[in-house]
């Protein structure tokens, strides 16, 4: 399973609610957090019915549980990082082809970041990260499979404008495996680099290793 991470620029600081218990000023975001159907800026597609059942369950498992928690920047994998959460999503619901969310900014150190960079009229996106399986179409197109599963609706990103430098090559040649409720990786490219470049001789205890790196991960 591939690592696979969309950004979103239509997002922006949508309520400042006031908490009539304590005074305190909660700040949110809402906009299209993902989006079916339609072939991407990075080519890919996701089938609207892959992503209303994946959403089905994040929300059951995640939302509906204050767990659906998202981070500040692009981390290098699919899990999240405690120490990087600036946020909690509250709401994320289908609208035709797209998938609205709404997000509560958390007081923690990257939500205060986050606050003060919308205050300050600082332009941010979203990020959604998921795994799955891709497969080409006839006009090269690449299919998101059934298998997709979503890590976080939203990660925040900074210059929306930009979106290559946080998906193209993230992760690149690198394969994930679900292990007991977690991903593990395995760094597919160089373990096929290793058996091709390796001598007759050699090829059996290269492969012998391999599998001994990949079984040391799980």
């Amino acid at each position: 399973m591939k690592l696979i991470t969309e950004l979103t620029e239509e997002i922006f600081m949508s309520e400042q609610i006031i908490d009539e218990a304590t005074g305190k000023k909660e700040l949110y975001i809402e906009g299209v957090f993902m989006q079916g159907g339609i072939k991407n800026r990075n080519g890919r597609m996701y089938p609207v019915e892959t992503l209303a059942n994946e959403v089905k369950k994040y929300n059951e498992n995640y939302v509906q549980k204050n767990r659906a928690l998202g981070e500040l920047g692009h981390p290098s994998g699919p899990t999240i990082n405690l120490d990087r959460v600036s946020h909690m999503i509250t709401e994320l619901k289908q609208d035709g082809q797209n998938f609205m969310g709404k997000a509560k900014i958390l007081d923690t150190p990257m939500g205060e970041i986050v606050k003060n960079l919308m205050q300050g009229g600082a332009q941010l996106g979203v990020s959604s990260r998921g795994m799955g399986s891709l497969k080409p179409s006839q006009d090269g197109t690449q299919m998101v499979q059934s298998d997709f599963h979503l890590a976080t609706a939203a990660d925040i990103v900074a210059d929306p404008s930009a979106p290559d430098a946080y998906v193209d090559g993230i992760m690149e040649g690198k394969e994930w495996v679900w292990d007991n409720g977690l991903f593990k990786e395995v760094d597919a490219a160089a373990h096929y680099t290793q058996i091709k470049e390796a001598t007759s001789a050699e090829l059996e205890q290269v492969k012998l290793n391999v599998f001994e790196n990949f079984v040391s991960k799980l």
